[in-house]
């Protein structure tokens, strides 16, 4: 096993920070030679990296000194506009200075051509944490956790589109299908190197139900792992793809009637030997808090269209045994389940989603809350991005009020950004009335 291994299952934080520190040195003998770059990666609020590129020799001193990113990518929107100046947000964006990026050599992954990606940590100039990082977010959340005795196991699933000028790469729906796949053939087979190389460690790989949908699950591993790899996996086929002269879409609802997910499976170890209650209080936590997190889960406009695609992207909160149909799935040996959350699209922050879920299971935990019987309906998700707005004030008790701000300023100006917008669909709509 190489320092940059993810190990299968639990990690605590203290265990993933040695191996961040067995990184460093390997990390420091690649840099050292001559053409030598380092991808220093940021996780922003729309799943997707904010990056900087040193070269060497610079590029070993960064491990010691980190590197200075703008601190508006915190609080910026999709096309790369600051925010309105509100709350918290303010400290990102009055005079947008500098944040102090600090990279995880735990993380660490080659990408060919001399070049090694490394997520980063973001620190004011102070070294205090940047308390709106989406993966301070979720270390805050892990080591919470942690202090009931507990250290989760993350595995997500991520659905792709894929589609060249002539559309998506298959005509129709290939759910585990082998025949009508043959145009993804050449890109898959690059992809599937280009993960092996990475170290990513793929599970399984398969097509997917919609047309040019795809399915890439990477094995189960510690959270902050499980989070930064989703999004590193995402970065590699989005190269690939373009290699191939196709698009990797990542939308929630590719066409109406259609879902793209981010299904998190997650399950509990007890430090101290003990069996955790993964079915008890996690569990019936998280179902109290779902309605609440719906802005987590469903980030954009479009995370609302997917949400009317059920039964396999639920709104109705309800849990239920080895039923695909139900928001959370127990899935898994009956000695050793696991839950299999359904609740975020493929445009959801992978970090902000595991930190919600955690966050939830653990005030059940601390409350010692009994779930409903299996198959109950107990709610459901917003069915807008105005009502998922609404519900906030719950998200800041769970997750923090900076990280309510942030997520309501975000979900304000998707709000904006589709009222200032005319689509097909209104064209179309106006034209039925003439």
């Amino acid at each position: 096993m190489t320092a940059f291994s993810r190990p299968a299952g639990p990690r605590s934080l203290a265990a993933r920070r040695a191996t961040a520190v067995a990184g460093e040195g390997v990390l420091r003998g690649v840099l050292a030679e001559d053409g030598a770059r380092l991808l220093l990666l940021v996780p922003d609020p729309h799943a997707r990296f904010a990056a900087v590129e040193v070269a060497a020799p610079f590029a070993a001193s960064v491990l010691d000194e980190g590197y200075g990113v703008c601190s508006y990518v915190f609080a910026w929107t999709p096309s790369r506009e600051p925010l309105p100046v509100s709350g918290v947000l303010g400290g990102y964006l009055e005079g947008f200075g500098d944040l102090r990026v600090r990279p995880d050599a735990a993380s660490a992954v080659p990408l060919g051509e001399r070049t090694w990606a490394v997520v980063c940590d973001a620190e004011w100039p102070s070294g205090a944490a940047a308390e709106l990082a989406p993966r301070e977010v979720l270390r805050g959340q892990l080591a919470a956790l942690e202090g009931l005795g507990l250290v989760p196991s993350v595995g997500i699933e991520h659905e792709v589109v894929f589609r060249d000028a002539e559309g998506p790469l298959t005509s129709h729906g290939v759910d585990y299908a082998l025949g009508g796949t043959e145009r993804m053939t050449p890109l898959l087979g690059d992809l599937r190197v280009a993960l092996d190389e990475a170290g990513l460690g793929v599970e399984s790989a398969r097509a997917e139900c919609h047309p040019g949908q795809y399915e890439i699950v990477l094995r189960h591993r510690d959270a902050l792992a499980a989070c930064d790899d989703v999004l590193l996996q995402q970065l590699l086929v989005r190269r690939v793809a373009g290699r191939h002269g196709v698009t990797a879409d990542y939308l929630a609802a590719p066409e109406p009637g259609q879902g793209s997910s981010g299904h998190v499976h997650l399950s509990l170890s007890a430090v101290d030997g003990s069996e955790p209650d993964l079915l008890g209080g996690f569990l019936a936590g998280v179902l109290r808090d779902a309605r609440s997190l719906s802005a987590v889960w469903a980030p954009t406009w479009n995370s609302y269209v997917r949400l009317r695609t059920a039964p396999f992207s639920p709104r109705e909160v309800r849990w239920g045994y080895d039923d695909r149909t139900a928001s959370v799935r127990v899935a898994g040996a009956a000695s050793s389940p696991r839950l299999e959350f359904r609740f975020a699209g493929s445009d959801a922050q992978p970090h902000l989603v595991v930190a919600a879920l955690l966050a939830a299971g653990r005030f059940g935990l601390e409350e010692d809350l009994a779930p409903p019987e299996p198959g109950a309906v107990v709610g459901e998700l917003a069915g807008s991005p105005w009502e998922a707005l609404s519900l906030l004030d719950r998200v800041g008790e769970l997750l923090g009020s900076d990280v309510a701000g942030q997520l309501g300023a975000l979900l304000t100006e998707e709000i904006e950004a589709g009222l200032d917008a005319v689509t097909d669909w209104q064209r179309r709509r106006g034209s039925l009335r003439s």
